[in-house]
């Protein structure tokens, strides 16, 4: 005889290795974005001489969320990484000042365009 709890809980473990399969595939191209946003951030760094602002939020959440698969991978928490929760928000920066660029100054218009 099947008992129905060993059934349910067979079938529990067995949808759970198939998320982590596919947050394992999720994993790899993660970790390639990421490679790539260390690149960018690391030319954009010796061309500007400050990091840039919006790839340190996103590198700061991918990182997240990265840690979030590895997280359910080894059965530490059952919530399941983005798509099925929120992408994580990224932190504050710890390390140097981003560059920042001003606003250009918009034209004053004061009179009609000449022809």
């Amino acid at each position: 005889m099947n008992n129905p709890e060993q059934d349910l809980q067979r079938e529990s473990i067995l949808l759970r290795i198939l998320w982590m399969l596919l947050f394992a595939c999720a994993w790899q191209v993660a970790e390639l974005v990421l490679a790539g946003v260390v690149l960018l951030q690391l030319g954009y760094r010796l061309f500007y001489t400050a990091p840039n602002a919006s790839l340190l939020s996103f590198g700061d959440s991918l990182s997240q969320y990265l840690a979030q698969i590895g997280r359910f991978g080894t059965f530490n928490t059952d919530e399941k990484p983005w798509p099925f929760a929120d992408w994580p928000t990224p932190a504050a920066p710890q390390g140097e000042t981003p560059h920042s660029i001003p606003p250009a100054p918009h034209p004053v218009r004061d009179e009609e365009p000449k022809l």
